[in-house]
């Protein structure tokens, strides 16, 4: 029973580190997909910006939604109306959370490595957690709207994400295209994350 619960404690952890780091990961790429859509789809132009500005409310943002001791949005060129702000502090405490798991599997990682008794997952366990988002991941590909407003209901239990452009103008930097290529890298980062454990050796 303690070997089961071992086990079972260890195939969490990998799952919520596979997670985390795919977030994180996503977080970290959010920011040359945004300037490659910004570019691509001239979306600074419905904004009335510059490129340059578009990123720099994007860095303001970023800052915004990632360091736990900021407690106030501001963007100096995008207005965010109460709605909004609401939404984007529900994503900071997920954001936020995923980066204080993903710091912590870190140093367990790194503990138990030191110790010489490395935290694994056997190749079977790893292809099941690899098969988990195939799933959906049909679905999300044929359609991707769909996808993402059944994403945003189920973690977020209000329509504070349904931004109207008028009041909160981000959303026509923030579009479709670039949530679905964040959501691309995030499950491409959790897939190499647990590959890793079906190319070692038994």
């Amino acid at each position: 029973m303690k070997k089961f619960l071992t086990q079972l404690l260890e195939l969490l952890y990998q799952f919520l580190f596979a997670v985390s780091s795919a977030v994180v990961g996503a977080i970290v790429f959010s920011w040359p997909l945004l300037l490659l859509f910004t570019l691509l789809e001239k979306t600074y132009q419905t904004v009335n910006l510059t490129v340059g500005q578009v990123m720099s409310n994007y860095n303001q943002l970023l800052l915004y939604l990632l360091w736990p001791g900021k407690h106030q949005l501001k963007m100096s060129d995008l207005p965010t109306s109460a709605s909004a702000a609401s939404h984007f502090a529900e994503v900071k405490s997920l954001f936020v959370l995923a980066e204080i798991f993903f710091l912590l599997a870190l140093a367990v990682s790194f503990y138990f490595s030191q110790r010489k008794k490395p935290l694994r997952l056997s190749q079977t366990q790893a292809l099941v957690l690899m098969l988990l988002p195939v799933a959906v991941m049909p679905f999300a590909l044929s359609d991707f709207d769909s996808f993402f407003r059944i994403f945003h209901t189920f973690f977020f239990h209000n329509n504070n994400w349904l931004f109207d452009p008028a009041t909160d103008p981000v959303i026509n930097v923030l579009t479709e295209g670039f949530f679905a290529a964040c959501f691309a890298v995030g499950g491409v980062i959790y897939e190499l994350f647990l590959a890793r454990y079906l190319l070692r050796r038994r």
